[in-house]
């Protein structure tokens, strides 16, 4: 079978992970960080990393090619984050520029790992355009949907345009809303994990009405999360393959309506790495290559 990089939910191939004790490095280091870069609370360090270690068994479990992300002393705890700084496409990564200031240095350490792992590099965002991963998702091999939300912005969406028309991809652009505002972590993919090509997990009430009408024209089956499970990562669903699911323990409505539609649900234990970060599955992986499907 044939491998994308232009996929959400095909079976996982190949990524990139930073493993919790690379990201966090020590209690000291996490007492120093966790407020300014507006975590819920500071993450247990011991705990963390055994939450990572159950989460990345569960990846080498199902099959992917696993790359590591160093530990480096120019980015923060933010790092652990790695979908943002970075897309892949079918003909090389692009590099991303943050909308937040504090993790400026997490792109170029990503485009260092890619280098070294000889994997090839199409364009990168530059200021004053900013584009981060989690706001960007796979539609079909030709549609890539963006968010311009507070960390990615018109001028950086342009620049992604320009990058992608070249090699066949159009962009659908939808705008989020202000939600809780500039400090906090709120991209599309906070409200839109595709895990089957007709088959996403959502959270309607953030989501703009023409997109979710756009997903319903597609064919999509739309798994509704309920209000009580937003906040616990409900809506932050990593495919592992079709209808194979990762997700944060402690969400049973959304996992209960996931299997109904079908699908496999793994469960991590995420309070320390996912939570309290605001960052799920999807965020704490920057896949490459899936199965074509």
């Amino acid at each position: 079978m044939s491998t994308t990089a232009h996929s959400e939910f095909g079976k996982l191939q190949s990524l990139f992970i930073k493993k919790a004790e690379s990201a966090f490095i020590n209690d000291q280091h996490l007492e120093k960080e966790w407020r300014h870069l507006n975590y819920l609370g500071k993450p247990d360090f011991n705990k963390a990393v055994l939450e990572y270690e159950t989460f990345e068994s569960i990846i080498k479990h199902y099959g992917a090619t696993v790359h590591y992300l160093p530990q480096n002393d120019q980015v923060n705890m933010d790092s652990i984050y790695c979908r943002d700084a970075a897309i892949a496409t079918n003909k090389g990564m692009i590099i991303c520029n943050m909308g937040k200031a504090a993790r400026n240095n997490e792109p170029l350490a990503e485009k260092n790992a890619f280098i070294e792992n000889n994997i090839p590099v199409l364009g990168s965002i530059v200021a004053p355009g900013t584009v981060e991963g989690g706001d960007v998702a796979w539609l079909d091999e030709h549609t890539l949907a963006v968010g311009h939300t507070y960390r990615t912005n018109e001028e950086g969406i342009e620049q992604l345009r320009a990058l992608l028309k070249p090699i066949g991809v159009d962009l659908v652009v939808t705008s989020l809303p202000h939600y809780r505002g500039t400090s906090d972590v709120f991209h599309l993919m906070s409200i839109f994990s595709p895990v089957d090509k007709d088959l996403a997990v959502v959270y309607s009430p953030l989501m703009p009405i023409a997109f979710r009408n756009l997903l319903l024209q597609r064919g999509y089956e739309l798994i509704e999360v309920p209000d009580a499970e937003f906040e616990s990562m409900g809506c932050n669903v990593l495919a592992l393959a079709p209808r194979v699911c990762l997700m944060v323990a402690g969400n049973p409505k959304t996992k209960s309506l996931l299997e109904k539609a079908g699908c496999k649900v793994i469960e991590y234990s995420g309070n320390e790495i996912s939570v309290k970060g605001g960052g799920g599955p999807t965020c704490l992986t920057r896949p490459v290559w899936r199965e074509n499907y």
